[in-house]
């Protein structure tokens, strides 16, 4: 039963569902339950800081249900993506119906679409690679698996990551900086990558760039200006709460320089952690972020906590809202 409790990220689309449906503050039903009742709940809940035996982790290592897990919230997240499109479009809807109906979308970008793409895109076989591509395509954030890989895991809590959020920095700030930086970095990896060779269609920075052109061509011609604004204004949403998680996950933590040029080694204390049951559940185990950092090829099953790792007052759900009002305790 250890597997099956993964599947508590299902009552996003439930809700969404139900967003989708509805008018007037219905629709922000993801919003309130993800925003406020689940937050509210994790005040309550102990956060359980206990990790797999040895004998446990092997097995559950080789367990697919998993991984079938990921893809069933990809398949989710991709039939949730056409059901706004024709949603979107129905009339006699008010301001608040729009506003409800993309942010509850948006929502969806965040945690089963970039959230997903994350960790599928750290695991090595084509198959998941090109989910999480698509994953990431519908938020128009792709270039986030070629920097996330070979640039943040490289420079976390250093000042050469765009994706370290430095003490006292405003959050507003962070989101275009941590964005366009981590753009104009995915370029330079991919050049670094190829020996310095620009025009290369083995340069995924190219391919993203037409297969994100593509997409919002097609959306376009097939369901017109009115979906496709909506559709960005979602993606626009889904980013900003990877920025936000982006922000919280490294606040204020440097690694010590080893040398004039060279940083120590990533450890377990440059990343905050959270045990709190129902932000781990939602974001698969994503709020174990020091041990993701520490080993990112680990699947997120097996991420343990550690006791030197700088624990967060709540889960990430929490965070995101207590950071926007700086009532946090992470200086």
């Amino acid at each position: 039963m250890k597997v099956y409790k993964y599947l508590f990220v299902l009552t996003l689309p439930i809700t969404v569902y139900f967003s989708f449906i509805s008018k007037g503050w219905l629709t922000f039903l993801p919003l309130i339950l993800f925003f406020f009742i689940l937050p509210i709940f994790e005040l309550f809940l102990k956060p359980n800081p206990n990790n797999f035996s040895k004998e446990e982790a092997f097995k559950e290592n080789n367990n697919k249900i998993y991984t079938s897990i990921l893809y069933l919230v990809f398949s989710i997240h991709i039939c949730f993506l056409f059901l706004f499109f024709k949603v979107i479009q129905q009339p006699d809807l008010l301001l608040v119906d729009y506003i409800g109906r993309t942010t509850s979308m948006g929502l969806m970008c965040g945690i089963t679409g970039i959230n997903v793409a994350h960790e599928l895109g750290h695991r090595n076989n084509k198959i998941d690679t090109l989910l999480a591509e698509i994953l990431l395509l519908t938020s128009l954030n792709t270039h986030f698996l070629p920097y996330h890989n070979a640039g943040h895991h490289l420079t976390v809590a250093t000042p050469n990551d765009a994706a370290t959020a430095k003490i006292n920095q405003v959050l507003f700030t962070f989101w275009f900086i941590s964005h366009f930086k981590s753009y104009a970095d995915a370029w330079k990896i991919e050049y670094k990558r190829l020996d310095k060779k620009w025009l290369t269609f083995n340069n995924k920075m190219i391919k993203y760039s037409i297969a994100n052109i593509c997409t919002v061509i097609s959306i376009y011609l097939i369901f017109g200006k009115l979906v496709l604004l909506f559709f960005i204004i979602a993606s626009v949403y889904g980013i900003m709460l990877l920025e936000t998680v982006n922000y919280i996950e490294h606040y204020g933590l440097t690694r010590k320089m080893k040398s004039e040029t060279r940083f120590e080694k990533v450890k377990r204390v440059h990343s905050w952690n959270s045990n709190h049951t129902i932000g781990k559940l939602i974001l698969f185990n994503l709020s174990r972020h020091s041990d993701h950092h520490y080993n990112g090829s680990k699947h997120y099953q097996l991420l343990n906590s550690m006791p030197e790792s700088p624990q967060m007052p709540t889960g990430y759900p929490g965070m995101m809202l207590w950071q926007q009002y700086h009532l946090y305790g992470l200086k």
